[in-house]
């Protein structure tokens, strides 16, 4: 059955869970067991994640996925329609639960995250064309990696404008794909799985690897405290990140992404967009939980840099 007939300026394919994140004094090692604090659970995946930050900046926004029939399935569609994101092209999948992910966060903010993807794993090709129209119309289509192959592939063929591929997990991508991405937007580690080499831990060793990366229109790293990285026509361009207290950093990334498309869909040219999705992100670190300080566009919008705003 075709989805509906909107014709939302973003359209993020990907992920929906219901998010478990337990604060730790330090993150896990191998075979170690630990007494966290308190659980805060919350709606996240990067599907979810990603089409809220795009909405609260202002975009028009509608999400494609799928979900368990439970509770988690129920309450992620209510938070999104909460946000302002359309749904009808979340579709529910009787025989399996929704996914869920594991985040453990340390007290400078780092994490680290299991995801069991639940019905994000059976997301198929059949689902996506679905809502042919419109992924066709968007300007926009993110897409990341915690759904199958075959989904993520019929999104960007069937995409009309630009393609913003975040290959989170990390997993390699085919040059055939690569080829079809307006940007592409990995974090340090992605970068390092992406190039087959080791991650890398300076702006200068991250450029080297990124112009390795030649089959998308663009590629900008994201490097956390450290901003992120611009690579287009071979030329690198660092954008640096503002010093902000670090409480937890789930879902700065997707926050950049978000952030990204509702700058190139207001018509910025990609280095403007990498510098708002810096901006935004920064935001995005100063509570716990993926979603709870994704910043509306007015907090970004201050006085002195109401010209970018515009």
């Amino acid at each position: 059955m075709d989805v509906g007939t909107s014709h939302p300026e973003v359209v993020v394919v990907g992920s929906l869970n219901m998010d478990d994140v337990v604060p730790v004094a330090q993150l896990p090692g191998p075979g170690e067991t630990l007494l966290g604090g308190e659980v805060h659970e919350s709606v996240g995946g990067k599907g979810a994640n990603q089409a809220i930050a795009a909405a609260r900046l202002g975009r028009t926004v509608a999400c494609v996925g799928l979900v368990g029939a439970d509770s988690a399935g129920a309450a992620i569609r209510g938070r999104l329609r909460d946000e302002g994101v359309a749904v009808e092209a979340i579709g529910t999948d009787g025989h399996a639960r929704t996914g869920k992910a594991y985040v453990f966060v340390e007290s400078a903010g780092e994490n680290t995250i299991v995801v069991s993807p639940g019905a994000n794993g059976l997301l198929g090709a059949e689902q996506v064309y679905a809502a042919r129209e419109m992924l066709s119309r968007a300007s926009a289509v993110i897409v990341q990696m915690e759904i199958p192959d075959e989904a993520i592939a019929e999104a960007i063929r069937l995409a009309g404008g630009t393609v913003i591929l975040n290959p989170a997990p990390a997993r390699p991508v085919p040059a055939k794909i690569l080829r079809q991405v307006d940007v592409l937007v990995p974090n340090r580690s992605e970068l390092g799985v992406l190039t087959g080499e080791d991650e890398p831990h300076t702006v200068a060793r991250a450029g080297e690897l990124a112009l390795r990366v030649t089959d998308p229109g663009a590629v900008a790293v994201t490097l956390g405290e450290r901003g992120a990285l611009l690579i287009r026509d071979g030329a690198p361009v660092h954008v640096p990140a503002a010093e902000v207290p670090v409480v937890d950093s789930t879902g700065a990334g997707d926050t950049f992404c978000g952030a990204l498309a509702d700058a190139l869909v207001r018509g910025e040219d990609l280095p403007a967009a990498v510098e708002w999705a810096v901006r935004a992100s920064a935001y995005a670190v100063s509570a716990v939980g993926a979603q709870s300080a994704m910043p509306f566009r007015a907090q970004l919008c201050e006085p002195r840099t109401r010209a970018s705003c515009a």
